[in-house]
């Protein structure tokens, strides 16, 4: 570890859960994330800001105005320039040392396989039911784990998923089966945009845990946010034996 990593992440260094060994994973570990809009700008930024070696971002679109309200990676100037380029200039301006791929397509299941070649992790933030459906299936056959966010209005959960390693633990597909038919967009119902921030951060955090080995991950366990009344609450999530994912 160079002497200026050091001096950057000695906070996390001093940490006993984390330590040098655990920024040093930190270092050598390659993160794809799935969206680089509400949840992926506050995931990317601090997965950069904590030393990940290397973030793979995959999103098609382009910045548009109604984006900076909720979607921190990006400035006015960004206007109409692709979400992954403009992350990778932003992201580099954190740490130049950070290898950055990006990637302007939308994940499928054609896809996926290549995009989670060599990847220890994988951040799911997209907005679409098909997209989740497919990064799962597709965490599961690359045997990583997968860290999902998802927002609505005023709430958000997180949860990691990882059936690979055996034992009771579901997948994506064990907490939503099929694609609900009332399923509405923010665009439709609108969103408070410090909740993405909320949620984004806590996938960050989940992935920093699973790349270090510390603390205790959120596999099985679903958190919910509710940022009107300001409850937080963890509920339980078993693999179903029915799944079509992972069951069996």
């Amino acid at each position: 570890m160079r002497a200026t990593d050091i001096d950057r992440h000695a906070r996390h260094i001093l940490l006993k859960e984390i330590g040098g060994p655990g920024q040093a994973r930190l270092g050598k570990a390659r993160v794809v994330i799935i969206g680089a809009g509400g949840l992926g700008s506050p995931a990317a930024l601090y997965l950069a800001a904590a030393g990940v070696g290397a973030l793979r971002i995959v999103d098609p679109d382009t910045v548009s105005l109604d984006n900076l309200q909720r979607q921190v990676l990006f400035r006015t100037s960004d206007i109409d320039r692709p979400k992954v380029e403009a992350a990778k200039a932003a992201l580099q301006a954190l740490d130049p040392a950070i290898a950055i791929e990006t990637y302007r397509l939308r994940a499928d299941a054609s896809n996926l396989p290549a995009l989670l070649e060599g990847a220890d992790l994988v951040l799911d933030g997209c907005d679409d039911f098909a997209t989740r459906f497919a990064v799962n299936d597709a965490a599961i056959v690359a045997r990583i784990p997968l860290v999902s966010g998802a927002v609505g209005r005023w709430d958000g959960q997180v949860v990691s998923f990882a059936p690979h390693l055996g034992g009771h633990a579901p997948c994506y597909r064990c907490l939503v089966p099929d694609i609900p038919p009332d399923a509405e967009s923010c665009a439709v119902t609108g969103i408070v945009g410090a909740i993405t921030g909320i949620i984004g951060t806590l996938m960050a955090l989940e992935a920093i845990k699973l790349i270090t080995g510390a603390g205790d991950p959120l596999i099985g366990r679903v958190q919910i946010v509710d940022g009107l009344s300001g409850g937080l609450r963890t509920v339980k999530l078993a693999r179903d034996p029915a799944c079509e994912a992972c069951g069996g």
